[in-house]
């Protein structure tokens, strides 16, 4: 199916100035990014778009359950300006230029890629323009630099890693010699790796790293990293694959018996799961990058959320979805918070970002928590099973929880300096 490189369905609201518009119920312009061609656009950037399409159609008409029942943003109906992520950092720092400066967008929601949001980041704040990340998860963007106009409603890589890691101990009882990775060589790929292998050294001491590879974001053929770590015998193989490269090693991986040989974690695959249930064996290690999809917890608004999402497009919103939603509904959250502290009328930037700083709200993957990077980046809870199949279906099985705070760093630290550390607070 053909998918237009850039798609809009708005009309111009007012660029850069304080204050998103003047009139009261003026509609909001937001600037949504996710991947819509490309190989990250069938696992993680259509389901995202999905999600955001079902928020703001129901936002609109005011059908989203509590505490968001009030319609739009405050009232102010919300119109999409939608952008394709694909084409690289250099592509997507000028899409968002043109999003600022010739769209006239309000805000911006998006960003799936690290390499995008390290990126955006600066230029966001060189515009002025609220810019809300709603995936990326390298923790690099609130470590290295503080920002005003910067906000992220996920957890980072390092909840993924220290989870896996406290998992995988768990699972396998502590007795681990070895352990293997296999990332992709860019921002999330390395910090995820690079969390993983100090949490593993931390929580079970003596481990030693039998190989880890790295190939380039988007490679596809992965067969000579797997005859590494076969060969390795790792007890434990750790990747942080998303989009295609994730479905490909899973492909590639299965029929050369990686999964039986050792205990292979998967932070992302979560997005696989139903796709690919007939390649993936019981046992393997599965993660959502937090309390989404079958971690999801049972309360009415994922209720609402999953039954909305599967109605509509026939499958489970992934965890893609779950973020893109949780990102529209805090914004919403800080947007309404900020309305209210002025008196009922329609807020500017600062004040919704003096709103956003520090919120705490519930989305349909549970409670989200701005605690960190000064404010400007979540924590959640974490969660991650084993496959199982039951009557021909795929599930998660002996799934476990960490709370927020047992797996994201205090504000003001470093991951890497934070699990050094042995996770003190």
């Amino acid at each position: 199916m053909h998918v237009m490189k850039r798609a809009i369905v708005a009309v111009a609201a007012a660029a850069l100035v304080p204050a998103f518009a003047a009139a009261q119920d003026a509609p909001l312009k937001i600037g949504v990014v996710s991947f819509l061609s490309g190989a990250a656009a069938g696992p993680f950037g259509v389901p995202a778009r999905n999600g955001a399409e079902i928020m703001f159609e129901m936002l609109n008409a005011g059908k989203v359950p509590a505490p968001y029942a009030t319609k739009g943003f405050g009232g102010a109906p919300l119109q999409m300006n939608l952008v394709d992520e694909s084409g690289g950092t250099t592509v997507q720092v000028t899409e968002f230029r043109n999003m600022v400066q010739r769209d006239n967008v309000d805000l911006i929601i998006g960003y799936i890629s690290s390499g995008s949001c390290l990126g955006i980041a600066p230029v966001a704040e060189e515009l002025k323009k609220l810019t809300v990340f709603f995936d990326c998860g390298t923790p690099r963007i609130f470590e290295e630099k503080s920002y005003k106009y910067v906000f992220r409603t996920a957890s980072t890589a390092t909840m993924d890693s220290v989870g896996a890691a406290l998992y995988v101990k768990d699972l396998k009882k502590g007795k681990i010699k070895t352990i293997a990775g296999l990332n992709q060589n860019y921002a999330w790929g390395q910090d995820s790796w690079k969390d993983f292998e100090a949490s593993m050294k931390n929580l079970t001491p003596g481990v030693k790293v039998a190989t880890s590879q790295m190939p380039k974001l988007f490679a596809g053929q992965y067969n000579a990293e797997i005859s590494t770590i076969l060969g390795a015998k790792a007890d434990v193989v750790h990747s942080s694959f998303w989009d295609g490269d994730l479905e490909a090693f899973i492909l590639q991986a299965g029929p050369r018996g990686l999964f039986k040989r050792s205990t292979v974690i998967l932070t992302t695959g979560e997005t696989a799961m139903y796709k690919l249930a007939d390649r993936i064996p019981d046992g393997v290690v599965i993660g959502a990058r937090g309390p989404y999809g079958p971690f999801a917890p049972d309360n009415e608004l994922n209720q609402w959320f999953s039954k909305t999402f599967q109605d509509r497009y026939g499958v489970p919103p992934n965890y893609a979805a779950y973020q893109m939603a949780q990102a529209i509904l805090g914004t919403k959250a800080a947007w309404e918070r900020a309305q209210a502290a002025n008196g009922g009328k329609r807020p500017d930037t600062d004040q919704v970002i003096a709103a956003f700083e520090r919120l705490t709200f519930i989305s349909p993957g549970g409670k989200v928590e701005m605690a960190i990077g000064g404010g400007h980046q979540a924590i959640t809870e974490t969660a991650y099973g084993v496959s199982r199949k039951v009557k021909g279906k795929m599930t998660v099985a002996n799934v476990k929880r960490y709370p927020a705070e047992m797996v994201n760093p205090p504000d003001g630290v470093k991951a890497e300096d934070w699990i050094a550390n042995g996770f003190k607070k």
